[in-house]
C-alpha cells in the first residue's frame, strides 16, 4: 500500500519541488510564457489526446460533469457557512472553496493513481470546473465575466472539439492524434513545474488561520465529493476520481483573481500555500481509501 501511494504521489511532489527550488534559487523561469503555452496549446491538446485514446463513455462524461456541478454547489454552501462563522468576506473565501486545483495537481494525481481512464474522468471534471471558474469565479471575485472571452478560451474550444469524440464515437486522424499526444505530453510536467514556481512566489501570513481554513477546504471537498458520488450512484472508479478532484487544495488561479480584483490577495495566497502543504498529508489518506 505505501509503495503504491509513493509511486502515485512522488512524481507529482518531486516535479513541483523542482519548480519550487528553481524559483527559490532565483533562476529564470518565464512563468507568463509557460502558463500561456499550457493554457492555449498544452491543455487543449491533452484534452483531445486523452479523450481520443480512452474513448470515454458519454454516460460517464455526463455523470462527471453533473457531479462537478453538484460539488460546486455543495462547496459554495459550505464556503458561505464558513464565511458566516469566521467573519471572512464571501467574495474572498467562496472562490477558494469552490475552485480547487484540479489542473496542476488533480490531473497528474488522477493519471498516476487511476491510469488513462481515470485521467479521462478527471479531464471531464476539470473541463466543467474551468467553465464555471472563468465565469462564476471571476464574477464572485469582483471581476467582469465576458461571454465572448469564454467562447475564445482555448480550454472551452477544446471541450467543443472533444464532443464528437465522446458522443459521436469519432476518432482523430492519426496525424492529428499523434500531434495531440506530443503536445499534450508536455502539459502535466509544465503544470507541476509552474505550480512549484508559483508557490515559491507566495509569502503567506497568518499561518494559523490559513491552516484552519485550508484544512477545511480539502476535508470538506473530499466529503462533498463522496456524498455527491453516493447520491448519483457512481461506479467505484468514477467516485474515486470525483473524491480526489474535489479534495484538491485551493487553485493558484484564485490568487491571481484576487490580485486582479484587489480582494485581499495576501489572504488568498495564504489559503493556496497552506492548503497545498496540508494536501501532502491529506491526499495519501484519500488515495489509501481507493488504492
Amino acid at each position: 500500500m505505501l509503495a503504491s501511494l509513493f509511486a502515485v504521489l512522488a512524481p507529482v511532489f518531486i516535479v513541483a519541488a523542482i519548480g519550487y527550488a528553481w524559483a527559490r534559487r532565483g533562476l529564470a523561469y518565464p512563468t507568463e510564457f509557460i502558463a500561456q503555452v499550457v493554457m492555449t496549446v498544452g491543455t487543449p491538446a491533452l484534452v483531445l489526446s486523452t479523450l481520443n485514446r480512452t474513448q470515454l463513455d458519454p454516460g460517464a462524461f455526463s455523470s462527471m460533469a453533473l457531479a462537478c456541478c453538484l460539488c460546486l454547489v455543495g462547496m459554495a454552501v459550505a464556503g458561505y457557512l464558513v464565511c458566516r462563522v469566521s467573519g471572512q468576506h464571501w467574495r474572498v473565501l467562496l472562490p477558494a472553496f469552490m475552485f480547487p486545483n484540479t489542473g496542476n495537481m488533480g490531473l497528474p494525481i488522477s493519471l498516476y493513481a487511476f491510469g488513462e481512464h481515470g485521467l479521462a474522468l478527471a479531464v471531464a471534471f476539470f473541463l466543467t470546473l474551468s467553465i464555471f471558474q472563468f465565469t462564476v469565479g471571476i464574477a464572485i471575485a469582483g471581476g467582469a465575466a465576458s461571454p465572448k472571452a469564454l467562447l475564445r478560451n482555448p480550454i472551452v474550444i477544446s471541450l467543443a472539439g472533444a464532443m464528437p469524440l465522446i458522443f459521436l464515437d469519432v476518432e482523430l486522424p492519426r496525424w492529428l492524434a499523434n500531434t495531440a499526444d506530443l503536445l499534450g505530453g508536455m502539459t502535466i510536467p509544465l503544470m507541476l513545474l509552474t505550480l512549484g514556481v508559483s508557490l515559491a512566489s507566495i509569502r503567506p501570513r497568518h499561518i494559523g488561520s490559513g491552516l484552519l481554513l485550508g484544512g477545511l477546504r480539502i476535508v470538506l471537498g473530499a466529503a462533498v465529493g463522496w456524498g455527491v458520488g453516493a447520491l448519483l450512484g457512481l461506479e467505484s472508479l468514477e467516485r474515486a476520481v470525483l473524491v480526489v478532484q474535489s479534495a484538491m487544495p485551493v487553485a493558484v488561479f484564485n490568487y491571481l483573481l484576487a490580485v486582479r480584483a484587489n480582494r485581499e490577495p495576501e489572504h488568498v495566497a495564504n489559503l493556496v500555500m497552506c492548503s497545498t502543504l496540508l494536501s501532502f498529508a491529506w491526499l495519501p489518506a484519500v488515495l489509501a481509501w481507493w488504492l
